[in-house]
């Protein structure tokens, strides 16, 4: 059994299921993508849900100086 399993969406109700995805976030002046995030998601509206150590850990990432790669990003403006 999941850490989602039976929860529900707070705005609309729907099923929160468990999904890894790849997440980017800024980190001073730069952007950063954190990789593999385990986040509960709405199968209904989409809301993101993260637990307590998920985000601790995503904070503590955030203020690292070294990184385990980098890569140039395409930038575009609409």
């Amino acid at each position: 059994m999941g850490f989602w399993d039976s929860e529900q969406c707070e705005y609309c109700n729907g099923p929160i299921v468990e999904k890894t995805m790849d997440l980017p976030r800024k980190a001073g002046k730069r952007y950063i993508l954190i990789m593999n995030v385990p986040v509960g998601v709405c199968k209904k509206c989409g809301t993101k849900y993260y637990t307590a150590n998920v985000l601790k850990t995503m904070e503590s990432v955030r203020s690292r100086r070294k990184s385990n790669a980098e890569i140039p990003m395409a930038v575009y403006s609409l």
